[in-house]
Formats: C-alpha cells, sequence, structure tokens
C-alpha cells in the first residue's frame, strides 16, 4: 500500500475566494487526534492565508485523553522540545461555523517532520493522523478500481451529571433547566419523550445543516435517555468528517440547552450501551454497462466478494478491537452485552452479529459493523473496516459460520491492545508509528484507570462521558 502522506498545500488565491464567499473574519483549524475531541485554533483570515492553515505544538499528537504524556511517546516517538507542526486545511471542507457569524470551520490534517528514536528514521506528523491514514485506505481501493459508501447510526444519551463527595452519578436529562419531566425509566422508540428534546433537536439539524452533515433521522433508542441518529450514504472520508464533526456540535448544543451529551459506550451497567454502527457497500469503477455492485448479483444473490470481504474482517477483528472499543468502560458494553456482540459472527438480519447483513435489493446490500461503540473515533474505525475488507477480497477467504470460542473477541483493552501490537496487517494498513503511538498512549489510559480510586468506573464516569 502506497505510504501515508501529507496533504498538499492549499491555494492561496482558492483559499482567498472561499473565505470571501462565506463572508467570514476568522477560521477554526480542526484537528482530529486518537480521541474525539476536536482540537486546534482560531485564527484571523489574513494569518490564516499567510500560513497556509496554522501551526500547532507536536505534544498534540501524543497527549492522552486526560493530557497525560506517556514517557513511551515523548522522547522515542515525538519530540520533547513540542516543536511546532503545520496544520494543513482540506478546503472540502471549510464551512460556516453555527452559532458565530463571521467564523468559518475547516477540517485540517498535521505536517511536519522530526527524528523518531524508535522507529530509527525520520517521520511526518501525517503519519499520526487518523485521518490521512484513512485517506491511504480509500487509495487503495482506487487502486483497486473500486469505491465505497458508508452511512453510520450513532447513538448517544441525554444526560444530567452530579458529583458528591468524590462519586459521580448520572440520571437522564430534563429538557430544559428547571424542567419538571424526566425520563424514569426507559421509554424506548418513544415519540412523546423525543419529543420533549425537539428544541435542542432543530438546533442541532440546523448545525448539521450548516456544516454539510448529512443526518436523515432520529429517534429513542432502547435505553433511558438514548437516542440514535441516521446518516444517508456517502464517501467514506467525508462520513468520517461528519461523525468528527457531529459529536463536537451535539456535545456543544446539550451544553447550551443545559445537559450533556455522552457517547460514551456504557455510561449505565444495567442499560445496552451506545453504538457506533457503520454500513459498507463496494462498487467497482468500472465501464458503462457493467453491474457496478460488488456484494450482489443483479439476480439478488450474495456475491463471494461479500463473504471475502466479512472473512477479512473476521481474520483481523481481534487486533481492530482496540479501535472499535478504545476505552476500558468500551468492553464493559461487549461484557454486558444486550445486541453488542462478543465475537465475530456474520449472518443476515440478526443483531447480535458483529456483521450483520440488512435486507436488502442486490443494489443495496452492504455489510453493517456493529462493533464499534460510540466512544470510538470515527477514522479509524472506517480505516479499520475497509483496510481489513479489502485485505480480505484480497486474500479470497470463505467466512466462517457460528459462534464459537475460537471466534471470540477481546474482552479486556490490554489484550485488543496487544492483538493490535503484533498485527502485521494493521501495521501495514496504519503504519508503524501510528500503531505504537496508538497503542502507547492506550496503555497509559488504562494504567491510569487502574489507579482511580474504587469503583473503577467512576473513573469512566469522571472523564468519559463528556470526552468520548
Amino acid at each position: 500500500m502506497t505510504p501515508i502522506t501529507p496533504l498538499p498545500p492549499i491555494d492561496p488565491a482558492q483559499a482567498a475566494a472561499a473565505l470571501s464567499r462565506l463572508g467570514v473574519k476568522a477560521v477554526e483549524c480542526a484537528l482530529g487526534d486518537f480521541t474525539s475531541l476536536a482540537r486546534g485554533k482560531r485564527v484571523n483570515c489574513d494569518d490564516f492565508l499567510s500560513l497556509g492553515g496554522c501551526k500547532l505544538p507536536s505534544v498534540i499528537l501524543g497527549l492522552t485523553l486526560t493530557a497525560g504524556e506517556p514517557d513511551d511517546v515523548f522522547g522515542p516517538m515525538l519530540p520533547t522540545s513540542y516543536i511546532d507542526m503545520n496544520l494543513v486545511p482540506d478546503l472540502s471542507t471549510l464551512a460556516p461555523r453555527p452559532g458565530r457569524p463571521g467564523e468559518a470551520s475547516v477540517i485540517c490534517e498535521p505536517t511536519g517532520r522530526w527524528w523518531s528514536a524508535h522507529h530509527g528514521r525520520e517521520i511526518d506528523a501525517s503519519e499520526l493522523s487518523p485521518r490521512a491514514a484513512l485517506r491511504r485506505v480509500i487509495a487503495g481501493f482506487e487502486a483497486q478500481g473500486l469505491q465505497a459508501l458508508v452511512a453510520p447510526e450513532l447513538e448517544l444519551f441525554l444526560l444530567h451529571r452530579e458529583e458528591a463527595e468524590g462519586q459521580v452519578a448520572l440520571s437522564s436529562a430534563r429538557a430544559k433547566p428547571g424542567a419538571l419531566a424526566r425520563e424514569s425509566a426507559c421509554e424506548a422508540f418513544s415519540l412523546e419523550r423525543a419529543g420533549h428534546f425537539e428544541a435542542y433537536f432543530d438546533e442541532l439539524y440546523a448545525a448539521c445543516e450548516a456544516l454539510g452533515i448529512p443526518l436523515s433521522g432520529h429517534a429513542h433508542e432502547s435505553a433511558l435517555s438514548q437516542f440514535e441518529v441516521n446518516f444517508r450514504p456517502g464517501d467514506p472520508l467525508a462520513q468520517a468528517d461528519a461523525v468528527f464533526r457531529f459529536k463536537r456540535v451535539a456535545r456543544e448544543i446539550a451544553a447550551r440547552h443545559g445537559f450533556l451529551a455522552s457517547f460514551a459506550a456504557k455510561p449505565f451497567l444495567d442499560q445496552p450501551g451506545t453504538g457506533m454502527h457503520w454500513h459498507f457497500s463496494v462498487q467497482r469503477r468500472g465501464g458503462e454497462g457493467e453491474w457496478p455492485h460488488l456484494f450482489a448479483h443483479a439476480s439478488g444473490d450474495s456475491s463471494p466478494q461479500l463473504g471475502h470481504f466479512i472473512a477479512g474482517l473476521q481474520t483481523h477483528t481481534p487486533a481492530a478491537m482496540a479501535f472499535f472499543a478504545p476505552y476500558d468502560m468500551a468492553y464493559d458494553r461487549i461484557a454486558l452485552s444486550d445486541a453488542s456482540p462478543s465475537h465475530s459472527s456474520w449472518g443476515p438480519e440478526d443483531r447480535s452479529f458483529a456483521f450483520r447483513i440488512p435486507s436488502s435489493g442486490p443494489q443495496a446490500r452492504r455489510v453493517e459493523n456493529r462493533l464499534p461503540g460510540g466512544d470510538a473515533n470515527p477514522y479509524l474505525t472506517v480505516a479499520a473496516t475497509l483496510g481489513l475488507g479489502l485485505a480480505g477480497l484480497a486474500a479470497g477467504q470463505a467466512p466462517h459460520a457460528g459462534v464459537d470460542d475460537a471466534h471470540a473477541l477481546p474482552r479486556t483493552l490490554p489484550t485488543a491492545l496487544d492483538a493490535l501490537s503484533a498485527s502485521t496487517t494493521l501495521r501495514e494498513l496504519f503504519g508503524a508509528p501510528l500503531v505504537d503511538a496508538y497503542v502507547a498512549i492506550k496503555r497509559h489510559e488504562h494504567a491510569e484507570r487502574s489507579k482511580f480510586a474504587e469503583p473503577r468506573h467512576q473513573w469512566d464516569l469522571t472523564h468519559l462521558v463528556e470526552l468520548a
């Protein structure tokens, strides 16, 4: 596979014209790291154009969720001098910032070079970018004459969070401060309860329209104060960008309404967890008249390629679980399962399968990856699913059927990280610098959680409810 490469520099004239069309005076440069947080900087348009984006210290790429700096990262992989790197904008993502007249937001990727003692060579900051890794996987599809369409379904909780005597407690959200109405038991698929939050969702839909996030609907889900939003199908990179932006804007608008929007994987141990389910289809980029849909024949029967794609996922998913379930809390979602898969199973319709084949006509035949939690990084999730599916297409193996211990998935974060570290396939897909830095950061987070006062779930409620 081709190396991970930085985004090319922007054309200043093209960028100036785009900013002029939006009529903005400032630009927010947003960077996605291994977390789900947007990090970056707000700059005026003149500085944005002169710098071709903006500069930020390289320390950002090695921070844990709680701003820890692992010894295995700083020094061996990242410079301890925190040298600056450049954030290069992708102008196709430039959009007005919702609720902020005169401001725009653009998604950026990092570039800048330094020596990595751990890898014995100079590396570029782009090699630690989840977004750049996804672009690389997409390029692999294009080299095979293929393209993918993806559609996410994302669950979230609307919550109130309270602290007393060092303990964190969660409860269902009130639709506005001071309101008496509060969900006391799960009101699954309740239009009435969803109606209480219409003001929140109205503002959320408006923000998504401004940012180009293709929402198609929402509903109350099957847990206390839990909702699901659906996205229309689209290009893999654009959809990962959309989820990255959605999680942020959902949290920001919730805060203005007096409650929290949380994507934590298992905030309530006695309720279903939070999923981020992705639907994947693959099309041939062939000539006119060729049947384009790779996963099904025109007759309606599934193709062998559908099985090959799934077999690639089944073979390598134990290592990819570190991406699909990036925090210890995510393994509570698997261990205390409620339609959360614990094996690399597949089949039609059944929502307990890891890789579900929804009922559809041949033009919509697709694989639903039900393993990722709401806390997963969208770029790493899509890159891993597509990359492993592409490896399966190349290998041409048949998927295994049934559920048995031989196909069980890791049940703890350390086990998943060991599998990721040892995976030659995922190192080929993502590059050694990204895998090694990711593993070191996640091991540091796990160690920090292990030192937290019992019950350990309190670390999750303290940090993940707002940041996952």
